[in-house]
């Protein structure tokens, strides 16, 4: 075998791969501290693809099958990012025997809370936040139930720097952010299953257009590394009822944290000022009124 570890090779087929292929690939990159608990079977009804398209996915990165593939996995990630001290283990272990279901679900969101970490160590994240940074203009969208975390990006990189909009279908054309006549614009969408067809066509339209798209998505999206100039692919399977988006606020928070240090000490400036006109307009508890809300 070569030296290349599993994520490297599964990362080679996101840019190579065919479409089945980058399917696997992103969910086995989002899922990656999981995988030794799956099997050809479990991915292939999870993803929508059939049990031996994963198998010849594995031949095709050097591997027999699945399993020679978690063999080799295991060197990478040894046993296990999530077994953080007494009181996980203790979680883990009662999962284990049965006794407590929610520890199945823990060990999965440390997993990827650790994975959301990784990813901030990746060239691609660090395109990205230059881009949010720098850029003169930066368009945030997000539809269905992900509005609330575009929301809550926008509403924290505000604080941080001018010229953050949230993208708004009111007027059924998206003009302002594709017709914007900037040069120096980025764009941030979050989407999650099942995709809005707003975020696609959104996509289509800004790639047509030049406008780099940075996507923040689940493992099952398969049309975002053809539209996106950096995909950041969250869990969102923790053993619940519902898929959970919580995750992908903890990387928009990461990302926020990174964009700070990116524009240096000089956004103190603009921070106190943002926090000068809330307290004139809204307030705070614990503080009197203002009286004059002249800047």
């Amino acid at each position: 075998m070569s030296a290349k570890t599993v994520e490297q090779r599964l990362n080679d087929y996101l840019v190579t791969g065919s479409k089945a292929e980058r399917r696997i690939a992103t969910f086995m990159l989002a899922s990656i501290a999981e995988l030794p608990f799956d099997t050809a079977a479990s991915i292939s009804k999870r993803i929508g693809v059939s049990e031996p398209t994963v198998g010849r996915f594995c031949r095709t990165l050097g591997y027999q099958n699945f399993k020679a593939l978690k063999e080799d996995l295991q060197h990478d990630i040894g046993g296990g990012p999530w077994l953080l001290g007494d009181r996980l283990k203790e979680f883990h272990d009662r999962n284990k025997t049965g006794e407590d279901e929610p520890g199945r679900g823990l060990e999965l969101e440390i997993a990827s809370l650790v994975r959301i970490y990784e990813l901030a160590r990746t060239e691609q994240w660090a395109r990205a936040v230059k881009k949010i940074a720098r850029d003169r203009q930066v368009f945030i969208a997000g539809f269905q139930t992900e509005r609330g975390l575009a929301h809550y990006f926008a509403h924290q990189l505000q604080y941080l720097r001018p010229n953050v909009h949230l993208v708004d279908i009111a007027g059924g054309n998206f003009s302002e952010a594709l017709l914007n006549g900037e040069k120096s614009t980025a764009l941030v969408i979050f989407e999650a299953r099942r995709y809005s067809r707003l975020s696609e066509s959104l996509a289509k339209s800004a790639k047509s257009r030049g406008i780099p798209l940075t996507l923040i998505t689940d493992a099952y999206c398969d049309w975002g590394h053809d539209l996106a100039d950096e995909m950041f692919v969250v869990r969102t399977e923790f053993d619940m009822f519902w898929d959970s988006t919580a995750h992908m606020a903890n990387l928009s928070n990461l990302l926020i944290n990174s964009v700070f240090k990116e524009l240096g000490p000089q956004v103190e400036e603009r921070l106190n000022a943002v926090t000068r006109l809330h307290g004139d307009f809204i307030g705070y508890v614990g503080e009197a009124a203002r009286q004059d809300t002249k800047s």
